[in-house]
């Protein structure tokens, strides 16, 4: 049972959440909360595995709740929920250690999608917010960007590079497992190795920087090998 933790001023939009998520019998709401003050107090009060935020609420915002969730229970994965698509707020999430990434506007799918993902350690974008993500790695000096992402991976053991190809192409570290043919604590310390050796915050940033790196689908040309 996912424990859900559900954070949104706009009573009738958090309704709204609360029924999609009520139709997935593997998942708990554990708490509602109405700003990201509030937020804060019932994590720490209920442990829920995945708060769903919405970026604007009263008192603290989604990305100020998201950045003192990750300090007081960085065991909590975090989801921003939006109307709004614009990449000022999509670069901000990414850099509060958000895991996914959501429009409210998009296919109810995709929130228990995204919900299950990062719940199981994965990072989750929205298709649309995926596409504003590529297209600024494809912007703007990226043969540059592309180098610099790979001097900086290659420090790793070709094995935590392999992990970071499957990290990047969104694998749970369940489904990495299983690809590597290791046990699933393996993964989750590799993981946890890199983003300390990288000075990342999650795995959402550790798949921008394979991105940049090119290195998503080598795992696929290894297997294939």
């Amino acid at each position: 049972m996912i424990k859900v933790l559900l954070a949104d001023d706009e009573t009738m939009m958090r309704a709204g959440v609360k029924a999609i998520l009520s139709s997935d019998p593997g998942i708990e709401i554990v708490a509602e909360a109405g700003d990201g003050r509030e937020a804060v107090e019932l994590a720490l009060k209920h442990r829920p595995d995945v708060a769903l935020l919405d970026i604007r609420m009263p008192r603290l915002d989604g990305l100020g709740a998201a950045e003192e969730l990750r300090r007081v229970a960085p065991e909590t994965a975090l989801i921003m929920l939006t109307t709004f698509s614009e990449d000022e707020y999509i670069a901000r999430a990414l850099g509060s250690g958000v895991s996914g990434f959501l429009l409210k506007s998009g296919d109810p799918r995709e929130l228990l999608a995204g919900i299950q993902a990062v719940s199981e350690g994965a990072a989750y974008l929205s298709p649309e917010v995926a596409r504003r993500v590529i297209a600024q790695l494809g912007t703007g000096g990226r043969l540059s960007k592309a180098a610099e992402a790979r001097a900086r991976l290659e420090p790793l053991t070709g094995r935590e590079r392999e992990v970071v190809a499957l990290v990047g192409s969104g694998l749970s570290n369940g489904e990495i497992a299983e690809r590597l043919y290791v046990v699933e604590g393996t993964v989750k310390a590799h993981v946890s190795a890199v983003l300390a050796r990288l000075g990342l915050k999650n795995r959402v940033q550790l798949a921008i920087l394979a991105y940049e790196a090119g290195v998503v689908g080598d795992d696929e040309r290894e297997a294939g090998a």
